[in-house]
């Protein structure tokens, strides 16, 4: 995806919020708003002064100094686009994650490899997890140099990666890739490190062979 869509995407990721946060409470803060969206409050300003712009939100003035947000006829239906068009690239995303990771699983299957870590707790080694019973793999569990928990997905998490006991490691990680990639490689050569072409773009310069 290039950094143009990614923007767009983002930008429609955080519309559908505002509009979503509003319509279950009309009175709503700024402040209580960029909190619930994780954002700076200039840039929950910003975007609630474009859907108003846009027609999508009305402002009305309550006591105190505070203010009543509510959805328009156009904000509604804007809402209910975007949540449709959510929901179809969640289930896209779902379908090219779960392709990615097949060849990979393919790839190790024909190296003769059969006990694979994956390497990044995310929604990918959910998807990865569901995967592997198409495949003779067995899955030993999740190396993640972050992790604060001893168990995902019903398998054991380790923190350093030369505690694998596997024959390959399936790269996971969406969340700081690079450096669970340079950690992982310290320890595990990049022939035996099968990543997802799903994930390969986020990986900047890290020279992965798959």
């Amino acid at each position: 995806m290039n950094t143009v869509a990614m923007k767009r995407d983002r930008e429609e990721a955080l519309t559908l919020e505002i509009l979503e946060a509003i319509d279950r409470r009309e009175q709503v803060s700024q402040r209580r708003l960029a909190d619930e969206l994780g954002v700076a409050l200039g840039l929950a300003n910003s975007y609630l002064r474009r859907c108003v712009r846009k027609g999508l939100i009305k402002i009305q003035q309550a006591p105190a100094n505070r203010y009543v947000y509510y959805l328009t006829p156009q904000g509604l239906a804007e809402k209910s686009r975007l949540t449709a068009q959510y929901l179809k690239s969640s289930l896209d995303y779902y379908h090219r994650a779960g392709a990615s990771i097949a060849d990979c699983y393919a790839d190790m299957v024909a190296a003769g490899h059969r006990a694979v870590a994956f390497a990044g707790m995310s929604e990918l080694s959910e998807i990865a997890s569901i995967r592997s019973h198409d495949f003779p793999l067995r899955v030993v569990g999740t190396y993640d140099p972050g992790a604060t928990v001893d168990r995902f997905i019903g398998r054991p998490v380790c923190t350093n990666a030369a505690e694998l006991d596997c024959d390959a490691v399936l790269f996971t990680a969406l969340a700081n890739p690079d450096t669970v990639y340079a950690c992982l490689n310290e320890s595990w050569p990049a022939e035996r490190i099968f990543v997802p072409s799903i994930v390969a773009p986020v990986l900047r310069g890290t020279g992965h062979a798959h």
